[in-house]
């Protein structure tokens, strides 16, 4: 894989710092220049401000010099094949790795569990916001940045928390920032690890089989657009979400999350779902201030599992198509969520499923590839 295709997933995140700032503690600054990019760092990062052109950049990676990926006047496109060019093997394994599900704070045992100075967090005197042994080490050694969050003790210490993970990833190496994620959050449930971080102080809505029975699209894209607002001022910036899987067999765990059965409604709601979120008002419905990258899962379609078994263990492998109906399964995909009406015009990545698609992987091949 070429280098500067792993630094475009960098570059990605590059952008100004988290609406959530305004809504915690002080602990950054920001430089406004007129009509001109309004920069956001942390004084404790030890980041350097350069002039150049009497314009302001940040020095990202500490070398006293304006890099081409530094200069935001630039495309993304050159700024991301300039980043390629600088970026160590270990930088680049590090930009394909995903954490571990993280709770904030750290849980002292089991899921989600950590230390702080190598105790718990009970014993060690941190702030909720503080930053784990766990989390500390994946950044800085092992230079991963997409974090996956699960529980969070409220939107102010999720807020703070980000604003810590953000100055430390811009202080060292080449600053680049976490993409930090999170499964559903605006359930009013939360008694299944992929809606883990549902309920507390922000918006509840019904989960998507409920949204689905509004057979509304629109409404779910309202959804959407008030949840990314409420995403980035928790420090989120990707939804692992919507699970576009059609419900096609009743005995599966997950149907709940799904937008239900009817291949027209899925990709309706599909495409809704991921403009809500993905849509910036700021931009005109493109990428902006308040987009929250969309993850659809479970590429090609979690639904047809053999005997309703999942996927997630060694006795769901299989995913079988009774009718053959394989092109059905995918059209949330193909037709819905890669086929936006909003200016982001697809959704931003995609999640596969672990299963092994029988008398279909010659299908599943030509698809993915």
């Amino acid at each position: 894989m070429e280098k500067r295709h792993i630094a475009i997933i960098a570059l990605a995140f590059c952008v100004s710092m988290s609406y959530a700032q305004k809504k915690s503690g002080v602990n950054y600054l920001t430089i406004t220049q007129k009509g001109r990019k309004t920069l956001g760092y942390s004084p404790s990062s030890g980041v350097k401000i350069i002039t150049a052109d009497g314009l302001k950049f940040k020095d990202l990676n500490h070398n006293g010099k304006l890099d081409r990926y530094e200069d935001w006047r630039l495309s993304a496109k050159e700024r991301a094949a300039d980043l390629a060019r600088q970026l160590s093997i270990d930088e680049i394994a590090g930009l394909m790795l995903y954490s571990a599900h993280q709770a904030i704070p750290a849980n002292e045992s089991g899921f989600g569990g950590s230390t702080y100075d190598g105790k718990p967090f009970s014993k060690s005197g941190a702030k909720a916001s503080d930053l784990s042994d766990t989390q500390k080490s994946f950044l800085i050694n092992d230079n991963l940045r997409h974090v996956l969050i699960t529980t969070v003790k409220s939107p102010i210490v999720a807020a703070e928390w980000n604003n810590n993970v953000q100055a430390l990833c811009e202080g060292f190496g080449h600053g680049i920032p976490a993409n930090n994620s999170s499964d559903p959050r605006h359930g009013t449930t939360a008694n299944t690890e992929y809606n883990a971080g549902a309920g507390g102080m922000i918006s509840l809505w019904p989960g998507q089989l409920g949204l689905a029975a509004t057979f509304d699209p629109s409404l779910v894209e309202v959804f959407g657009q008030i949840a990314s607002h409420e995403y980035r001022a928790l420090g989120i910036a990707t939804a692992l979400s919507p699970q576009i899987d059609i419900a096609s067999e009743p005995r599966w765990a997950r149907v709940n999350g799904t937008f239900g059965e009817d291949p027209d409604l899925a990709v309706d709601m599909a495409r809704a779902y991921c403009d809500g979120f993905q849509s910036s008002e700021d931009n005109h419905g493109g990428w902006g201030r308040y987009s929250v990258n969309a993850m659809i899962k479970h590429w090609p379609g979690g639904g047809p599992e053999e005997g309703g078994r999942d996927a997630h263990y060694g006795y769901g492998k299989y995913a079988v198509y009774p009718g053959n109906n394989f092109a059905t399964m995918i059209r949330p995909f193909t037709d819905g969520a890669l086929k936006l009406a909003g200016g982001t015009d697809m959704a931003a990545s995609v999640m596969p499923y672990y299963t092994i698609s029988v008398k279909y992987s010659h299908q599943v091949h030509t698809y993915y590839s």
